[in-house]
């Protein structure tokens, strides 16, 4: 038997599935590496540490599936996490994780370029993107970027430890550093304007399709990783993006809400839709012909994870008992405005200097209050992502949610109480973990499946990897009257009465003196 291999380097850890060609999961693997905040809003991961992660998280995975050879193989990972390396391929420096926001100056600076390509990026590139931290190590650490022979995405980085090659995917490179794959491919006069024109030398020359084979696995490699066969390596790309892959088909309507340590929205369009409130549109980026559009929360499930284990002390195996206070709590009675930009907003504000904040604390302010309070920040966060969706004409028939929510019964009954949607959710609510519920590793069969000649396009992958869904239903005004919607305007109240002290909290010490 010949089985498929998806590998998912995420925020905290590598997780690899060993799937059937029907879909069903073989084996699993997952293994951890850390995360380095040198400086507020800054963060950075070690590469070496990733490889080490995989490498572990694959034997465990293979163990558990008895060992089957390989036919294909797919890598998914977070973007952009920008790695810089010397010509021989090993890191000059940390990489620069995805939620970093130390390129704040240099993403305005695209925006006043005014340059064509933009119109893809809603005017601008955010802050994440690989162009804005390219700037910045071009101004900052010059030394490291003259030096540097290569700046890739993560995902182009494992690609070519897999397979000895360097290629791009071309949903990366539409999405995270301004390639056309209708127009000039790379824009190297946007490139010059400010000011790395030597940045296309840097980046794979080769960008490739989502699906298509990017090699094979070194012997090398395989040898390491104890592959079986000879695999293909498929071209992957963004964890999130990828996920609607993952939903059993490609019809127009369907949104992919990856809810973890962050929240991606993601859905593909027939017709392009220009705002500045999405990341987008992105032209071919998953499939030929189509636009993809993008928008997200920077601090999601972190900042319950923060609520509960950093701030209240509460382990997270007694988060249960956490949840159940919480949820004994009627919304708007705890009085509390929390601000979910903990590391600024992704979408529809645009905004790296936005804050976290609690609101109307008082000496009897309960940690079940607070923390009830913090669920409903992120889903007011996450209604506001919607209404941008809507607004800007993006058709939204069926709402696909996966991720770390499925594990918290408060946030999910949250979320579709404030959006006041049905949800589908991936897999069944509080089950054990199961890789077959995690879109990105399906993805990552579907494109591995793609790149192998077993199914003849990613819409045929797609619709023969369909997951396990169950519908969330919420519950309507009349249970709440109305208390959700009063929360979401003093939510958006309390953003913007705090935006001008927030920006000054999130300045260099350098520049407050």
């Amino acid at each position: 038997m010949t089985a498929l291999l998806s590998i998912d380097l995420g925020t905290e850890g590598a997780r690899v599935a060993v799937f059937a060609d029907d879909g069903a999961v073989l084996g699993t693997g997952h293994d951890t590496y850390p995360t380095r905040y040198p400086r507020p809003g800054w963060a950075e991961q070690d590469p070496e540490d990733w490889w080490r992660a995989v490498a572990a998280a694959t034997r465990a995975a293979l163990a558990g599936a008895g060992e089957p050879e390989i036919a294909g193989v797919a890598v998914a990972t977070t973007a952009s996490t920008v790695v810089v390396l010397d010509d021989a391929g090993r890191p000059l420096r940390p990489a620069i994780l995805w939620m970093d926001a130390r390129a704040a100056a240099e993403s305005e600076a695209t925006a006043a370029t005014r340059h064509d390509v933009l119109k893809y990026a809603g005017g601008s590139d955010a802050v994440e993107w690989l162009v804005p931290k390219a700037m910045w190590l071009a101004r900052h650490e010059p030394g490291v970027y003259r030096s540097a022979a290569r700046i890739v995405e993560a995902v182009d980085y494992l690609t070519w430890r897999l397979t000895g090659r360097w290629t791009a995917s071309q949903m990366n490179a539409c999405c995270k550093y301004n390639h056309d794959p209708r127009g000039g491919g790379h824009p190297h006069d946007l490139y010059a304007l400010l000011g790395v024109p030597d940045l296309a030398a840097k980046l794979p020359a080769d960008v490739l399709r989502v699906g298509a084979a990017a090699g094979e696995v070194t012997a090398a490699t395989r040898a390491e990783l104890g592959l079986r066969g000879r695999p293909t390596v498929a071209v992957g790309g963004i964890d999130a993006h990828l996920s609607l892959l993952a939903t059993g088909g490609l019809e127009p309507g369907r949104l992919s809400i990856v809810c973890g340590t962050s929240n991606a929205f993601v859905a593909e369009v027939d017709a392009p839709v220009f705002t500045p409130a999405i990341w987008g549109p992105y032209p071919d980026a998953l499939r030929p012909g189509h636009w993809l559009v993008e928008g997200g929360q920077v601090s999601a499930g972190s900042v319950l994870r923060w609520t509960s284990e950093d701030l209240l002390g509460v382990k997270r195996a007694e988060l249960p008992r956490l949840c159940a206070e919480a949820e004994q709590v009627r919304p708007g009675e705890h009085g509390l405005v929390v601000l979910d930009h903990f590391m600024g907003n992704r979408t529809p504000l645009r905004d790296p200097g936005l804050r976290g904040a609690v609101l109307g604390l008082t000496l009897g302010t309960t940690p079940a209050q607070l923390y009830r309070a913090a669920v409903e920040s992120v889903a007011y966060g996450t209604r506001q992502v919607l209404e941008s969706f809507l607004t800007a004409g993006v058709p939204v028939k069926d709402i696909y949610v996966s991720g770390g929510v499925r594990h918290n019964p408060l946030w999910l009954k949250t979320m579709a109480d404030v959006l006041g949607r049905p949800l589908l959710l991936v897999g069944r609510p509080g089950g054990a973990a199961d890789a077959g519920d995690n879109l990105t590793l399906r993805a990552c069969a579907v494109l591995a499946a793609t790149a192998t000649g077993a199914h003849s396009g990613l819409a045929q992958a797609a619709e023969a990897f369909a997951p396990v869904t169950t519908l969330v239903e919420p519950e309507g005004r009349d249970v709440h009257g109305g208390a959700y919607e009063a929360g979401y305007d003093l939510y958006r109240q309390a953003t913007a009465a705090t935006r001008e002290v927030s920006h000054l909290l999130s300045r260099p010490r350098e520049e407050t003196g």
